[in-house]
């Protein structure tokens, strides 16, 4: 069951991120402050899929 959650959450993390990264890509931002906030938001949410992923090893490792 944590699994599924742990895989969902994660999908859910890289559509955002993605999605974040294709406005960044379009020139969303008008100015350097919004330009940094947006990466910002793209490497905290880097961070939460890598923490997630991790979770996930550890826990299909105690499953075997």
């Amino acid at each position: 069951m944590i699994q599924d959650f742990a895989r969902v959450l994660r999908e859910k993390i890289r559509t955002d991120m993605n999605n974040y990264a294709d406005d960044l890509a379009s020139g969303i931002c008008r100015n350097f402050d919004e330009y940094q906030k947006l990466c910002g938001v793209i490497q905290g949410l880097s961070l939460a899929e890598r923490h997630v992923m991790d979770l996930l090893e550890k826990v299909e490792k105690l499953d075997e």
